[in-house]
């Protein structure tokens, strides 16, 4: 029997619809079992309490539980490898950080392309750095130690949590926009790093503010400045870097993506409620304790913000010459 034309027309409109409105349903009913949320380090340090604070109001507001699961090594690309070959159904997540933009460029033969095989879902904040140095180093401003530097090349030595940490390519972009020549060593994480920073060992360091907030109030380091673009609100009276290095920015930041091809509804509905997590006082006050300030936006936003920071620092570290270990 031959349709008419109209009831034919009108099946083919319904069958093309059906996909959209299966997406769409599934966005409304997400999630319907645990997700799991991959961090690239160790537990215990700020990614994975940034991790847990998302999980946990994430869990609270889609009434599933969003569980942490720790999978370290090779700088972060074993745990982002597991997220960029997952399924693209909303059940595994990434803590995107700036070591991912960095890892572009710093390896060579990923078995993935970060920007391609992860979707943004949402920004959560940014972390600046403090320039310090020991009490000893005759600086107490940025063109202070810059003079210093450049009379004596070669012979002040700068520390950071190891080859390609963000601490790392942060005093690689500040030594090419001031052609200074400090020497690089790099330690085992940022403990290690500060303590010798104390004991003199090293002259000069990109800290976070967590690390090195306590020394600096005791008088056991001194803060030249922040790296972020504006001024920290935890020491309000310390300038930037780029108040005498035009342009200079560097800083550790934090994101939530997921494999690529995750339908748009449930990114746009993660994206929404961890925007609403970021204006919760708790939350809020429970972020700003890490150093840091909250940044709510779109996917869109916080693909920008990647695609940036994966220009500038692979700049960076083909400047410097940065290998891996």
């Amino acid at each position: 029997m031959k349709l008419p034309r109209r009831k034919f027309l009108n099946l083919v409109a319904c069958a093309l619809a059906l996909p959209a409105v299966s997406q769409i349903a599934r966005a409304q009913t997400y999630p319907t079992r645990q997700v799991r949320i991959i961090v690239t380090l160790a537990a215990g340090g700020g990614n994975d309490i940034i991790a847990r604070l998302i999980g946990q109001w994430l869990s609270e507001r889609l009434g599933q539980p969003f569980i942490i699961e720790d999978r370290p090594g090779a700088g972060g690309n074993i745990g982002t490898e597991v997220v960029a070959r997952a399924a693209p159904d909303g059940y595994t997540l990434l803590l995107v950080a700036a070591a991912n933009a960095i890892n572009m460029t710093l390896y060579k033969n990923l078995n993935f392309n970060f920007i391609r095989d992860i979707a943004p879902v949402a920004y959560i904040m940014r972390v600046p750095y403090v320039m310090v140095v020991n009490p000893l180093v005759p600086a107490s401003t940025v063109p202070e130690f810059i003079a210093y530097a450049k009379a004596n090349p070669g012979k002040i030595n700068y520390a950071s949590a190891g080859i390609g940490t963000p601490p790392h390519v942060s005093s690689e972009l500040f030594k090419m926009m001031t052609g200074v020549n400090i020497v690089h060593v790099p330690y085992r994480g940022a403990a290690p790093a500060i303590t010798d920073l104390l004991g003199g060992q090293v002259q000069v360091m990109f800290a976070t503010t967590t690390a090195s907030f306590e020394y600096i109030r005791a008088g056991n380091l001194r803060a030249l400045a922040v790296t972020s673009a504006t001024r920290w609100e935890g020491m309000a009276d310390l300038p930037t870097v780029g108040d005498f290095v035009p342009g200079f920015e560097a800083s550790q930041w934090y994101g939530i993506g997921a494999p690529s091809a995750t339908p748009a509804e449930i990114v746009d509905k993660l994206n929404m409620e961890i925007n609403a997590a970021l204006t919760d006082p708790k939350v809020k006050s429970r972020l700003a304790d890490l150093g840091g300030a909250v940044l709510p936006g779109t996917p869109a936003d916080f693909g920008k913000l990647i695609a940036d920071e994966t220009e500038k620092w692979g700049k960076v570290i083909k400047f410097a010459g940065v290998k891996p270990e």
